[in-house]
């Protein structure tokens, strides 16, 4: 027997597949009908209702701990909106549980043989590394950069495209022995090319694993190393280059390979690290990005 085959028929346990009491499934509380095929996720939970304000009717609101969901139509079509908080650890959660909701029978707790394939598009806030994108503008991610090392957790394996880029990076970033090796992803095609319009920049989006140091902000304390920035703003390969920082995007694309999801994230850019500017009302460009998100879905 494959070892697929030995997966679906295994029957998870309580301690793996934790569910609430009206069987859905523990951090997200959400089943199976909640979540339609194409899902929009975000950090910041009042993000959720914005988004949910464009919706033709709404049929559900869901709320447990950070993860606020409404479901919902647009133009005859059905959208789940969740916010997942900040961060990879955060991602682990929503992306394993939204998956496990359409594609693990919850009664019997067996993987499914036939699995859906959800359109996640993550929509969010950045700060660009590259002088020539300005403030206020989008940027749609090709790749995730992870600082953070989460997909090491999983069998994950780069594709030969994806090592090239790795490979590269190591040989131009200065890398730290006590930090995570670093690991790439590539968004969904499909949903890049659908959601991409003229008035979006592409690139490398770089993952980390926190908002401060690790993103070479000083405050009292010191990142370690004080030229990160410096380096991923001259990264290059093959004309691919590092233009954002945030911390959510290289495990949604990670756990899209693994799980066969299409995910794609794009960010409303509020901040130019190199020009030192920020967004003088980012919430009006991310109004604006989630309109353009939900017509060309």
């Amino acid at each position: 027997m494959s070892e697929a085959n030995v997966m679906n028929q295994r029957i998870i346990p309580p301690s793996e597949l934790i569910l609430n009491q009206d069987s859905s499934i523990y951090h997200i509380k959400l089943r199976e009908e909640h979540i339609a095929d194409n899902v929009i996720i975000v950090g910041d939970q009042d993000r959720v209702e914005l988004i949910s304000s464009f919706f033709d009717k709404i049929e559900t609101k869901v709320q447990s701990r950070e993860f606020v969901t409404h479901v919902g139509e647009y133009k005859g079509k059905r959208i789940t909106v969740m916010s997942t908080g900040i961060g990879t650890d955060n991602i682990d959660i929503a992306i394993n549980e939204l998956d496990a909701a359409v594609n693990i029978n919850l009664k019997t707790r067996k993987i499914k043989e036939t699995k859906r394939k959800l359109n996640i598009i993550r929509i969010g806030t950045s700060g660009t590394l590259q002088e020539d994108i300005p403030v206020d503008s989008y940027l749609l991610s090709e790749y995730g950069l992870g600082l953070d090392g989460l997909m090491y957790h999983y069998d994950f394996q780069h594709s030969k495209e994806e090592q090239e880029i790795i490979n590269a990076y190591s040989a131009q970033v200065t890398q730290n022995s006590n930090l995570p090796l670093p690991y790439i992803a590539k968004a969904s095609e499909t949903l890049f090319n659908k959601l991409r319009t003229p008035e979006m920049h592409t690139g490398i989006t770089a993952t980390t694993s926190g908002f401060y140091g690790p993103q070479g902000r000083a405050l009292r304390l010191n990142p370690i190393n004080l030229i990160l920035n410096e380096e991923l703003t001259a990264f290059s390969i093959n004309q691919h280059r590092i233009t954002n920082f945030e911390m959510e995007t290289s495990a949604l694309f990670g756990f899209g390979k693994l799980l066969n999801h299409n995910c794609v994230t794009v960010c409303a850019i509020i901040a130019n690290r190199i020009r030192k500017e920020y967004s003088k009302d980012y919430k009006k460009t991310i109004k604006k990005l989630v309109e353009v998100v939900i017509e060309n879905l």
